[in-house]
């Protein structure tokens, strides 16, 4: 769905994207992440068009749309009638309503008028914008906006769908709606692209969490895969709890006692079984035993730092 191979993006002495390589399947949920400046906004624009990298490649949706400084641009347009895109920061038309906005673009899209319409209904129904359909925009809030930001991009039923920083401005009721709705775009087998520097929003919808830092891939796999290979570098943190007190004088592992018969052993690792021999080897059992994994925001510190 998305091929990106060594793009190279400099601003004078500066480079934004360092040799960029990454791959995004199709009918996938692809976060996106990075600190400031790492090159995030830099690569979406890429994808896009809107940004000219000096070197590399950019293949979307099959199509070879850019190499070695030149963009084809029958192909990048023939791409982006399928590409749904949200800006991190935008500007609506406030003297329009959320019907109007919609129609508007979805004329840009070459979709019949009835089909516009009915395709607007859907989508505001979606964002939960129906209510305030002849509302002018400019009374609305940040929120609101983002909510008609999401609904643009969904009007031509994108087969790719990308999205800048798309949760920010949204209370907890519309994140919710919001990771939801991302949720059925995958279940519609469409292709989701996102940046985010809320890793906890990442984490609950992603199947694939690529990290860019200084304009270089330094990670990319699915959150599954990342955190069992974290555990194997960091070390694991296990909490058991027993039916009894336990000696652990002999036992070479850092136990920690965290109240009654419940402990936190550490380990550089995986000393599940061992455990169980060595709690039996006393005569106790364990009554729970929990893998303390790392989240999201843990591994993404440490690979930044």
């Amino acid at each position: 769905m998305i091929t990106v191979e060594n793009l190279v993006k400099a601003y004078k002495d500066v480079r934004a994207l360092d040799g960029l390589t990454l791959r995004v399947p199709r009918g996938v949920v692809y976060g996106f992440l990075g600190p400031n400046g790492a090159g995030k906004s830099t690569t979406i624009l890429s994808l896009l068009g809107l940004v000219f990298p000096q070197e590399g490649r950019i293949e979307l949706l099959g199509e070879e749309v850019f190499r070695d400084g030149k963009f084809n641009e029958g192909k990048l347009v023939k791409t982006k009638a399928k590409i749904g895109y949200m800006p991190e920061h935008a500007t609506l038309w406030d003297f329009l309503t959320p019907m109007q906005t919609l129609d508007v673009l979805g004329k840009a899209f070459g979709i019949p008028k009835v089909e516009r319409e009915k395709r607007a209904e859907e989508i505001l129904k979606m964002v939960n914008l129906w209510e305030v359909r002849n509302k002018k925009v400019g009374k609305f809030s940040k929120g609101m906006r983002q909510r008609l930001l999401l609904a643009q991009a969904l009007i031509n039923d994108p087969e790719l769908l990308i999205l800048d920083e798309p949760m920010t401005g949204l209370d907890p009721t519309g994140i919710a709606e919001f990771k939801e709705i991302i949720r059925e775009q995958r279940k519609a087998g469409k292709t989701v692209f996102f940046s985010s520097h809320i890793l906890a929003h990442v984490e609950e919808v992603c199947d694939t969490v690529g990290v860019i830092v200084k304009g270089k891939l330094v990670l990319e796999d699915s959150i599954e895969n990342i955190k069992r290979e974290f555990l194997k570098k960091a070390g694991y943190t296990i909490i058991i709890e027993t039916n009894r007190p336990v000696d652990w004088s002999s036992a070479e592992w850092n136990v920690a006692p965290l109240g009654e018969n419940k402990y936190r052993v550490v380990s550089p690792e995986d000393i599940r079984e061992e455990l169980h021999d060595y709690v039996a080897s006393q005569g106790a059992k364990i009554l729970t035993m929990q893998v303390k994994e790392p989240s999201l925001e843990e591994i993404f510190l440490t690979l930044v730092k």
